[in-house]
């Protein structure tokens, strides 16, 4: 059985840098298929979908809301020729209603230990219009490595660079943050791999670069800490979301390969100002994510913020504005409140205003995103911080002996004057 595994193309944020990580819900989802299937993926975002191709079954993974118009397109062009068509995905759980118009089927949930049951029901013509197990989550232990191998691996580097390649080691999420759907696609339980699979898994990824995307690491202390101590022999540099903020913990994470970790920024507290400069004691880069539009925010906080990143020497800084999707605490408040201006959903990327703010208008807030972004860069640009953070990267790997002749050469010559310093 030939299936048709499409990752539909988005615009980019206008000031996002432009590569492409290799996605991770379709190499995860690939795992979970019957052997007999045989798997074409198609990332939209960097080759064209051929409609002619003769394909059984199309299957459209979407992460991100701003891809579910576009998945829908693709869908309605699939239907046409009379091929069936299943959606899965973070957005498609976000938005399963309307995307069940566009579908022969939706999968809701995590795809482990459920795929024999939907290929069975496509080969005996009797697919389901959804397969809802959203409140029916596997053993986290079914979770095995992502086939990686499905990737077209030449596309995913940026100026010859290799991107990092994306793995988890744990799934749900204890917060409960007013932003965040977590909660709802993953479960408030947080469920580590067992750690030697995790690991395993790591070992196995060719790259040397990696991105564990977990919701959060910083969920159980001496969890962290085991994972860090077996992930130290693999001599890995990665990033990921935000790290425990104890001594020990960071310790541990550095050996680990720590290379630098997003972390939120949402006041000007010395807290905040502490965790950021601990992590770089630990020589653990920052990049700063930074929401503003919440109802606490007004025009002086906001600028105020922004002195204040200057201040404590982020990395990098990428900013949004409080964007309400669907299942999230903001979306029931703002819709409760009358306050949601659009439900286009191509304007779901978070640098659009799509609410009515609380303390300016909807003008003035996108305005005051744009300012953001100007006065945080406007004395080392964006290319510039990221070189550096690059760099640093560079150096882990030349102390350790895991930046190759190849790596320097792809690398250019810039890093290479880095690493002869």
């Amino acid at each position: 059985m030939k299936f048709k595994l499409i990752y539909p193309k988005w615009p980019k944020l206008d000031r996002q840098t432009e590569f492409h990580l290799p996605p991770h819900g379709p190499v995860v989802f690939a795992a979970a298929l019957p052997d007999y299937v045989d798997i074409d993926f198609v990332d939209e975002n960097l080759e064209a979908i051929d409609f002619d191709e003769a394909v059984d079954f199309v299957g459209i993974s979407m992460m991100l809301t701003v891809q579910v118009k576009r998945g829908w397109e693709i869908a309605d062009l699939y239907r046409k020729k009379g091929i069936k068509v299943i959606f899965g995905g973070i957005a498609t759980m976000l938005h399963a209603e309307e995307t069940m118009q566009h579908a022969d089927s939706v999968f809701l949930g995590e795809a482990e230990g459920r795929m024999e049951e939907v290929f069975a029901d496509f080969r005996h013509h009797r697919l389901k219009p959804c397969y809802d197990f959203i409140n029916q989550r596997p053993d986290i232990a079914l979770v095995g490595p992502a086939r990686r191998d499905i990737l077209n691996r030449t596309l995913y580097n940026y100026k010859g660079v290799q991107m990092v390649d994306l793995v988890h080691a744990s799934r749900g999420c204890r917060f409960h943050c007013y932003p965040c759907a977590v909660s709802y696609l993953g479960g408030r339980v947080f469920r580590p791999r067992p750690i030697e699979k995790a690991v395993a898994e790591m070992a196995g990824i060719e790259n040397n670069r990696l991105f564990i995307v977990d919701n959060s690491l910083a969920q159980d202390a001496q969890w962290e800490m085991e994972l860090f101590r077996e992930m130290i022999p693999l001599k890995k540099k990665w990033c990921s979301h935000p790290i425990e903020d104890k001594p020990e913990v960071l310790d541990l994470a550095a050996q680990a390969g720590a290379w630098y970790v997003y972390q939120a920024v949402f006041d000007t507290s010395d807290y905040i100002k502490e965790r950021i400069k601990r992590y770089h004691d630990h020589g653990i880069g920052v990049e700063g994510t930074i929401l503003l539009g919440l109802d606490s925010h007004d025009e002086d906080f906001i600028k105020r913020l922004i002195d204040f990143l200057l201040e404590i020497e982020l990395d990098l800084a990428e900013f949004t504005v409080l964007t309400p999707f669907p299942h999230t605490r903001a979306y029931a408040d703002l819709s409760r409140q009358n306050r949601i201006l659009s439900h286009d959903w191509n304007d779901y990327s978070a640098d659009k205003v799509v609410f009515q703010p609380k303390q300016m208008s909807r003008e003035r807030l996108q305005e005051l995103l744009e300012y953001a972004w100007q006065t945080f860069y406007q004395d080392e640009s964006q290319p510039i911080k990221m070189a550096k953070l690059f760099q640093q990267v560079v150096r882990k790997e030349v102390a350790d002996n895991t930046f190759t002749p190849r790596d320097r050469q792809l690398a250019g010559h810039s890093f290479g004057r880095v690493v002869n310093k």
